[in-house]
């Protein structure tokens, strides 16, 4: 099972984005909202109702946190304890952990990025603290995966699937949806 976040003022097109194609993968995707009501507000005003409250979440039975960017979704994320918490229990059991756009900065600021490789959204490298800074659309270091923003949103929905699933259904899934 994977847990994708929402907070005020995500970025919806790489939210979205990526629970259809976790979806289409046949992952089962949970919409987990931070903000204690059900409905989340994204940057460009678009409501999302998530599937549960971050209250309701059982990340034992979690594989993958997933943290779509925008602003100030991204800075929400962060604030949100419980999250950070989870996020940081995770990395320690080398859980997956997923990051888009401006969101990989939590994993630097919770100090989860020494040693690795990590990408952005261009302009934001110096917050991947302790990461080595890429600009491939998505980067995989061991449990954690991350990309670059709105443009790479599916190609890192597909990428997860791949972990997940494998490679060969994400090939397969990319080539129905026209990707590439």
């Amino acid at each position: 099972m994977v847990y994708v976040h929402f907070a005020d003022g995500f970025e919806e097109i790489e939210a979205v984005a990526i629970v259809d194609v976790l979806r289409r993968g046949g992952i089962e995707t949970v919409m987990v909202s931070i903000t204690g009501n059900k409905v989340v507000t994204g940057s460009h005003d678009i409501p999302l109702v998530a599937d549960m409250l971050f209250e309701e979440a059982d990340y034992s039975k979690c594989e993958m946190i997933v943290l779509p960017g925008g602003m100030p979704g991204t800075t929400n994320l962060l604030a949100h304890a419980g999250l950070a918490s989870e996020i940081v229990s995770f990395a320690e059991n080398k859980k997956y952990l997923a990051a888009i756009c401006a969101a990989p900065q939590i994993f630097g600021k919770l100090g989860i990025l020494k040693g690795k490789k990590a990408t952005c959204y261009p302009g934001l490298e110096e917050k991947l603290l302790g990461a080595t800074a890429l600009g491939d659309k998505v980067v995989i270091d061991g449990n954690i995966i991350t990309s670059r923003g709105v443009g790479t949103a599916v190609e890192f929905g597909l990428a997860l699937v791949g972990i997940l699933k494998g490679k060969e259904l994400a090939v397969e899934l990319g080539k129905k949806m026209v990707v590439g």
